[in-house]
């Protein structure tokens, strides 16, 4: 039994579908597909529940973008008129939502009278009733609920397809199985009682096909919870680690792991093999390719992760497993260094305003805020009487964090900062990137060099 895990770019439309049923019709043994939202659905999803949470607590929507230091006041109700017109608007891009699902399964399906007409009306009705009731005032509750439905549409259109033509599967609704603490939006997994129940739910008694969906579990009491952006490849894992999968193969529109975003640096190249210890390293300082948590549940039980292209899926991609070089590159057996880039960051200043030290007691306090909030630090650095910490940019987060911290410190936030990452680097490799870039700080070890820039 192996894992199949398909992005939003690989169901982003019919024809990309079409190419699914095809990569999947040449597997002949017990499979589970998990498949993501449908091309850019997650993104979507997020514009309409801001606008629904935003227009009840007086907010100004996506289009304006303040402050980091100007927190929101969740005490102020918007007036009827202001709640009217956010609503309008989010109604708006939910028909725009629906709209974009509704073509794929036009050009899919030609039979009117099919039930995935009915499924799709479904769900778009139940996110219809949900946008005409009252948000709560927690925002991550009200995001994992609505953002939930991507997948929930995506892999039912999906697994209605595949039986169309004739690639029998059964439908298994992955907050069944997956089980995680109350936190949402990046809860915990509940490791015991997800593994008692995943084997009980893709049993493969009526078919040796299951298909499930990426980025979301529930509570004990069955709230829906989402793992964090881009947390279809966790999924995947998760459901590898559960049923002793023989192997997992992620589906992208690229060949595989690159020692950089092609995009970015024009001569990047593919990496054959990556070590489990240089993936882990790879995804904490911000490599996209892969989710973060993905690589430790298959590290527990060696369970090979292939990433591989479905646009040319003869390709061999990149396997990570375990091996005794970190990574070996495409045309030789060398370690060569690895190049990651995260632009969007935030740098947060603190100062004591007594300028005694940032000793046990404050930096406990500062830990305590930022676990609060669920921050995560990309890069943190601290002086005697200072402390820095680089983050990624999150406007429902940030305030809220850097309102507690101004009323124990001194706080200084610096906006549109970007995030260089050098594994395996040399002082030549340093210069070709970096060059004469303003550097906001700087750290190194044996291995890794990091630099925040500045415009």
């Amino acid at each position: 039994m192996v894992i199949y895990k398909f992005g939003g770019a690989s169901v982003r439309n019919a024809d990309a579908v079409r190419n699914l049923a095809k990569i999947v019709s040449q597997y002949p043994r017990q499979l589970v597909i998990v498949v993501s939202a449908m091309g850019k659905t997650t993104t979507a999803l997020e514009e309409l529940v801001k606008l629904y949470v935003d227009g009840w607590f007086n907010a100004e929507g996506k289009a304006s973008r303040k402050p980091l230091t100007q927190a929101p006041d969740e005490s102020q109700i918007a007036d009827i008129e202001n709640w009217h017109h956010f609503k309008n608007r989010a109604f708006e891009k939910l028909e725009e939502i629906k709209n974009y699902h509704l073509e794929i399964v036009h050009d899919l399906f030609s039979d009117p009278k099919h039930q995935v007409y009915e499924d799709v009306d479904v769900y778009f009705s139940s996110l219809t009733g949900m946008l005409n009731s009252e948000p709560s005032t927690n925002y991550d509750y009200e995001y994992d609920r609505i953002v939930a439905f991507g997948e929930i549409i995506s892999t039912r259109i999906v697994s209605h397809y595949l039986n169309l033509e004739n690639i029998l599967n059964e439908w298994i609704d992955a907050r069944k199985c997956i089980k995680t603490t109350n936190f949402y939006r990046d809860p915990k997994i509940d490791w015991e009682s997800t593994s008692k129940l995943v084997p009980l739910g893709f049993h493969f008694k009526r078919t040796k096909i299951h298909i499930t969906q990426g980025f979301i579990g529930s509570t004990s009491d069955n709230h829906t919870t989402t793992l964090g952006r881009e947390g279809s490849d966790f999924s995947a894992a998760i459901l590898a680690f559960s049923l002793n999968a023989e192997y997992i193969t992620i589906w992208k529109d690229v060949d595989g792991v690159y020692n950089a975003d092609p995009k970015w640096i024009e001569k990047s190249e593919r990496l054959q093999k990556i070590s489990y210890h240089e993936a882990i390293e790879l995804t904490y300082y911000g490599a996209t390719v892969i989710h973060p948590k993905t690589i430790k549940p298959l590290q527990n039980k060696r369970i090979p992760l292939y990433v591989r292209s479905f646009i040319s899926p003869e390709n061999p991609g990149t396997l990570i497993h375990s091996f005794d070089a970190p990574n070996i590159g495409a045309n030789s057996g060398l370690t060569i260094p690895v190049f990651i880039r995260k632009p969007n960051q935030v740098m947060i200043s603190v100062k004591t305003f007594d300028f005694s030290f940032v000793a046990e007691d404050n930096l406990s306090l500062l830990f305590g805020l930022f676990a609060k909030y669920r921050v995560r630090t990309n890069l943190m650095q601290n002086s005697a009487i200072s402390f820095m910490a680089c983050v990624d940019y999150d406007a429902t987060k940030l305030p809220k964090l850097v309102r507690d911290l101004s009323s124990e410190f001194d706080v200084e936030v610096t906006e549109d900062l970007e995030l260089i990452t050098i594994r395996h680097f040399t002082p030549e490799v340093i210069e070709q990137i970096i060059g004469d870039k303003k550097i906001i700080i700087q750290q190194r070890s044996r291995v890794t060099a990091r630099f925040v820039l500045g415009k």
